[in-house]
């Protein structure tokens, strides 16, 4: 049988109406299809290819980490160099008290732990989360999500979570002493890309501390210099309790982590001891796979070209038919107005040879998510092509 065939038949489906690419072969800023055809990656794969496609030094550490070892134990027994290494300059990159890393598997897997975490140290078990948010798909993460289009047909879900509106300070009165942790994205990227508005994220910050709640940012979207900075916290004066991270972590290996001080970690490890644990979190292949990730980000201009590229998109996509270009440096949600019009873009840039997307708690714009190696030429030519499906 065909592979197009066999996926259908073999794979579990997410929706009725996959993409259906057959990809052969990714490089850089683009994929290659079993034909050849050359597919510019407008999205990064979900801002996860932060320096796009096979990375030579990415690649380079995981081809060197390969002829090591690969899995050894859980996470968390044996002393594991890629492990040691990348926790530890990533700590570097962190303000205090954020020093102690839990490697797992993916974002979802950061959320979950985070929340253990939160009831454990505080001994409460209410959650407050805002409404449109995503921080991923299991029962746990998934009882965080509202409204509950992609989770009601399997609740009931996990107790105790409340909402409230992101950037609203009023709705902060909400977050009390029986709140055990307050998670919020940093950015709210499925929303359609809304940033933080005056202080707001400080005002969270400070009614946290007031009533002994801990403070969860998600960065697993916006983090590993997405939004012009390594963090994106790092631009509005405040220091999490938990920071989640995943997608751009490990340079295209699955990989993700939550940060702590090593107190609050402390409490996973007795009463009962292996509190939380993993056995593929922290897979040394992908820490020295981020290890590699990290330290070219640290090393290149391409989080500090962020601002300036985030400009130029600006610059050039100025049509009648568009609403609004919201952006958080290279996270951007293209505001078309209506679905179908969303869609009609979608489908005429992949015919192209453009790959975009939508959000999901917001169908009427066009994701637009770039690895940050993107150049000018490459943001002129995908501009272009988004204002032909315009026209």
């Amino acid at each position: 049988m065909h592979t197009r065939q066999l996926f259908l038949q073999h794979l579990a489906p997410t929706s009725p109406s996959p993409l259906m690419l057959e990809i052969d072969r990714a490089e850089g800023m683009y994929l290659y299809d079993t034909q050849g055809k050359a597919y510019l990656d407008l999205i990064a794969g979900i801002s996860v290819s932060n320096l796009g496609h096979r990375h030579p030094r990415v690649i380079a550490a995981i081809q060197h980490q390969l002829d090591r070892y690969l899995h050894t134990l859980v996470y968390g027994e044996y002393v594991l160099d890629p492990q040691v290494q990348l926790a530890k300059l990533l700590s570097d990159q962190l303000p205090d008290p954020l020093e102690s890393v839990y490697f797992v598997n993916s974002g979802t897997e950061a959320t979950e732990g985070a929340m253990k975490l939160a009831k454990r140290s505080t001994g409460r078990a209410e959650i407050v989360a805002c409404k449109r948010a995503y921080h991923g798909s299991t029962q746990g993460a998934a009882s965080l999500m509202w409204p509950t289009d992609f989770t009601q047909a399997y609740h009931p879900l996990l107790p105790g979570i409340h909402h409230i509106e992101f950037n609203c300070e009023r709705c902060l009165e909400k977050i009390t002493e029986k709140t055990a942790a307050v998670i919020v994205e940093t950015v709210q990227a499925e929303w359609g890309v809304r940033k933080p508005t005056r202080n707001y994220l400080q005002k969270l910050r400070a009614r946290c501390t007031e009533v002994g709640a801990l403070l969860i940012l998600d960065e697993i979207q916006v983090g590993f210099g997405r939004t012009g900075s390594l963090f994106a916290f790092e631009q509005y004066d405040i220091v999490p309790d938990i920071l989640l991270l995943a997608k751009a972590m490990g340079g295209g290996m699955p990989i993700g982590a939550f940060v702590a001080s090593r107190e609050l970690m402390q409490v996973l490890s007795h009463d009962p001891i292996l509190g939380h644990i993993t056995t593929f979190g922290g897979h040394p292949v992908c820490c020295a796979a981020a290890l590699a990730n990290l330290q070219t980000l640290l090393d290149t201009p391409y989080i500090a070209e962020v601002k300036a590229k985030e400009a130029l998109f600006h610059e050039l996509l100025q049509h009648p038919k568009i609403l609004e270009l919201r952006s958080a440096g290279l996270l951007m949600a293209l505001d078309l107005g209506s679905f179908d019009a969303v869609m009609h873009t979608i489908r005429h840039c992949l015919e192209r040879g453009l790959i975009s997307d939508w959000f999901l708690f917001n169908t009427e714009s066009v994701r637009i998510a770039p690895p940050l190696i993107i150049s000018e030429e490459e943001i002129r030519w995908a501009c272009g092509v988004i204002l032909e499906s315009l026209a």
